[in-house]
């Protein structure tokens, strides 16, 4: 009887893990994302005082001064900033040795998933080796004619639970397109293989 009790309390124990383990996870990395954001970019407490003199904070002051502005410079941006303003600020970053690579980096990644010229939407499946190991990644760079590479492509393998991944290149002729899209695809390698299927 004991025996039975405690089977099914560690059942409905491992079920509840299951439900509250990931939705608590996503929520903790979201609030401390937004909370390290926030605490960082709250130019209140750099101004403003309580009766103790000790800097004043005001949640959520930091992640909407980044939303203003974000807005701001996209406006001004779409409206305002012409192309030939545009080739000169382009033209002066490239100068800056360091920043050039920061920059141009970082600027890639983020319009690969948000940007017009989305990279990662393309998920493929790769033959790794002769013995028919093959991984799932993402099809960034077509056509490397212009390194001396012409029948390769550029593929990336994000890694499981993590933010990073690993850049390859291939033989096109290895490379073979899923029937999948890519968030399903990204789900299923992020997740070590556990979801994104269904």
């Amino acid at each position: 009887m004991i025996k039975k009790v405690s089977q099914k309390l560690l059942y409905y124990l491992i079920k509840g893990a299951l439900v509250v383990v990931p939705v608590a996870g996503a929520v903790f990395l979201i609030i401390w994302a937004v909370a390290a954001v926030d605490n960082t970019l709250n130019l209140t407490s750099h101004f403003l005082q309580d009766e103790q003199g000790h800097p004043l904070y005001i949640p959520g002051i930091g992640i909407l001064t980044v939303m203003c502005m974000l807005i701001l410079v996209g406006l001004i941006f779409t409206n305002l900033v012409t192309e030939p303003i545009r080739a000169w600020l382009k033209r002066s970053i490239n100068k800056i040795p360091l920043f050039n690579t920061l920059y141009s980096s970082i600027k890639d990644f983020t319009e690969a998933f948000v940007g017009d010229a989305k990279k990662f939407n393309e998920p493929v499946l790769v033959l790794v080796n002769e013995t028919g190991l093959k991984k799932i990644g993402f099809l960034t760079q077509r056509d490397l004619e212009k390194i001396g590479l012409p029948d390769e492509v550029v593929v990336y393998f994000p890694y499981s639970y993590s933010v990073a991944g690993q850049v390859v290149v291939v033989k096109s002729s290895q490379v073979q397109k899923l029937n999948m899209s890519a968030t399903d695809a990204m789900k299923l390698v992020v997740s070590g293989g556990v979801s994104g299927i269904e």
